[in-house]
């Protein structure tokens, strides 16, 4: 039953020709799957149409070879070759009663690698590369900017016959020709394209325009801008003034940020609703409606967007991604239900690495047509077996809720009193709390199966397991940060000294608490050395980060938060050091090696914590597969899975426990691909 206060969000609301059947807007994202999986990018935006939300839109869409963004993989409209593709997505969501909505863009300049075709721009410069490639580009003439609005317009005809609802002009996300013609910052033409704010304007006006006649009268038309000044050389007048300017032809505004690591900000830099004080009070300079994102995740959010009149829509796309089924849920007043995004950003890195999208709270996303996953939904059991669950972290909990969901009989134990292993542990750092969500979200809903039983604070031995006479075990007892130093750096471990004071992460987490000078030595590359050397700086202590990369937490570039990282860091007061390793750890100092010039220097550290690699704890899986194989254990089934079979991200932890509740009972097929793909010779 819903909750008459957020009546409101379930309101239809025009969007020019059309009608949202409620204000939950899906924004365009990227996503990994693009133009080389289109089934499984067609299934992924429907189970989200199906999940209510009113209007679901694509990645950003290439309308010409001329601006196409590879290495990443995003959509194409280049032809009407692309046309099928797309109207399979358009099929998936309007199926459930949603709009479908299409990005088109010309991104500007790129390196075109695939069509090789010279680069064009607003002015001659550098190419738009996360690689800093090289290659410059060519400042556009009249024929090359006439081209562009032609590619334009014949891409959105072809959105049109796909059967697309809305079709986008962008200008956000410091990557759009759109937004360059607007910047100051990349805009010095003298011509009409240049100068005044009109002028600078024309380029978006002119691309709607011809958009807007392609289109016709039966597709809305919104457009996607970036409303904060960043490092785009306008003032805020200026911003209301363009919305002020282009509003009689737009049908819908979608608010964004300059850049798209300022948009998609973590929620170790961000609150809920963090584009909140940006995107207020330009509502009022529109007769159209508007949408804004924030990593929205609570309804009481949602409903305060709307009811002050800041937002017509609440646009997601990490919520949206974490919970398909959001909206209705709270429709349904399941608010307790709600499995809320933690703003990881491991949805971001999936598009980042050009891979299929993953996301740490929703293992089912991206693999709704490849695996034939629902976000919540299993087949029903294929056996009255009966399952012990050893190890309530990531892994655990998702194996056993779901295997519950399927009927199956489950015991969960865990040596811990807390369930959520590492997800609990790491939420206890600076800026990782909604880590916690992980765990909290899945003891939630096994509270609610009866035929899940939990037995917190039990450590399992194999003693204890052959007493419960169970024939399947799965153990998903995580892993331990490594006390030798053995990692990416240093295969062999590192020669500590045995007087030396050294701690793990663990150890931090469990609560050490070290003093005066303290180096916390990076060979893992993510977001938790960091997140450790915050913890104990603001404790107290001095510390110093060195790590053998060329930038600290070198892998959270593709989750788009490591300068902010460097940044706390700094401000934080912590000593930075790159490019060395540690050659000796001895009491009171640590030498480090210069990996270029291989000059050594000794850093003062009373305590040295290593942050390396992590060592699975199989302990208890080696002790019963010896007795299984001895015949000393009746076992139908023993398996291992999450941190315990490979330590690594919490998504692969979680995606592990769903992927062991989906197969069990199956025959494994080790030959076999694990999920289905489409080929040249397969339609599905």
């Amino acid at each position: 039953m819903r909750d008459p206060r957020f009546d409101l969000l379930f309101e239809p609301m025009p969007i020019g020709p059309k009608v949202a059947r409620n204000r939950f807007y899906q924004v365009p994202h990227c996503n990994g799957l693009g133009y080389r999986e289109p089934r499984a990018l067609a299934a992924m935006r429907g189970a989200k149409a199906e999940g209510g939300w009113a209007v679901v839109c694509t990645e950003e869409v290439e309308v010409h070879p001329a601006s196409e963004v590879s290495p990443s993989i995003e959509g194409r409209l280049w032809s009407a070759q692309d046309i099928p593709a797309h109207a399979l997505v358009v099929e998936a969501i309007q199926s459930h009663g949603a709009l479908a909505g299409i990005e088109l863009v010309y991104n500007a300049p790129r390196p075109n690698h695939v069509s090789r075709i010279p680069p064009a721009g607003v002015r001659a410069g550098p190419v738009i590369a996360d690689t800093l490639e090289p290659t410059w580009c060519r400042a556009m003439d009249a024929h090359d900017i006439a081209d562009v609005r032609r590619w334009h317009a014949n891409a959105a005809r072809r959105a049109r016959e796909a059967g697309y609802d809305l079709v986008y002009c962008y200008a956000g996300h410091g990557l759009t020709l759109a937004q360059q013609f607007l910047s100051r910052h990349t805009n010095d033409r003298t011509d009409a394209y240049g100068g005044s704010l009109e002028n600078r304007a024309r380029f978006l006006r002119e691309l709607i325009e011809a958009t807007r006649e392609a289109i016709g009268p039966s597709c809305a038309l919104p457009v996607r801008i970036a409303v904060d000044a960043g490092d785009t050389g306008l003032e805020r007048a200026e911003i209301e003034d363009v919305i002020g300017l282009l509003d009689p032809l737009v049908d819908l505004w979608d608010f964004c940020m300059s850049s798209w690591p300022a948009d998609s900000q973590t929620a170790r830099f961000a609150p809920e609703a963090y584009q909140d004080d940006v995107v207020r009070g330009l509502k009022a300079l529109s007769r159209k409606p508007v949408v804004g994102v924030g990593r929205f995740t609570s309804p009481e959010t949602m409903r305060a967007q709307v009811r002050d009149g800041v937002l017509d829509f609440i646009g997601a796309a990490r919520p949206s991604i974490a919970d398909p089924l959001l909206p209705n849920k709270i429709a349904e007043g399941r608010f307790d239900d709600i499995r809320e995004c933690i703003g990881c950003n491991i949805c971001v890195a999936s598009d980042v690495q050009t891979i299929p999208i993953r996301c740490t709270q929703n293992p089912s996303m991206g693999e709704e047509w490849r695996r034939g996953w629902r976000p919540e939904a299993l087949r029903p059991k294929k056996s009255a077996a009966r399952i012990l669950v050893v190890g309530a972290g990531p892994a655990g909990l998702e194996a056993a809720l779901g295997l519950g969901l399927r009927g199956y009989d489950v015991l969960l134990a865990d040596a811990a009193r807390t369930l959520g292993g590492r997800a609990r542990r790491e939420a206890r750092l600076p800026g990782l709390s909604s880590y916690a969500r992980v765990a909290d979200w899945r003891e939630g809903q096994i509270a609610k199966l009866e035929a899940v039983e939990v037995y917190r604070g039990s450590l399992m031995g194999p003693d204890d397991i052959v007493a419960l006479e169970v024939a399947h075990v799965v153990i998903a007892t995580g892993a331990t940060w490594r006390r030798d130093g053995l990692g990416r750096a240093h295969p062999q471990g590192l020669r500590l000294a045995p007087n030396a004071t050294i701690l793990t992460p663990d150890a931090v987490l469990d609560g050490a608490a070290p003093t005066g000078d303290v180096l916390v030595y990076d060979d893992d590359h993510g977001h938790l050395p960091s997140a450790i050397a915050e913890h104990l700086a603001r404790a107290g202590a001095r510390v110093t980060l060195a790590t053998p990369a060329p930038l600290v937490s070198y892998w959270t570039q593709v989750t788009l938060e490591q300068p902010a990282i460097e940044r706390r860091l700094i401000e934080t007061g912590v000593t930075l050091r790159t490019r060395v390793r540690a050659r000796e750890i001895a009491p009171g100092f640590v030498a480090l090696v210069d990996d270029l010039t291989g000059a050594v220097e000794e850093r003062a550290a009373t305590t040295v914590v290593l942050a390396t690699g992590r060592a699975p704890n199989r302990s208890l899986f080696d002790a019963l597969a010896r007795l299984r194989t001895a015949g000393d254990v009746r076992l139908a089934s023993l398996d291992l899975i999450g941190d315990a079979c490979a330590p690594s991200l919490i998504a692969n932890a979680v995606f592990a426990g769903r992927a062991f509740a989906e197969g069990f009972g199956d025959a494994p097929d080790r030959d076999a691909p694990p999920f289905r793909r489409l080929t040249a010779r397969t339609e599905g």
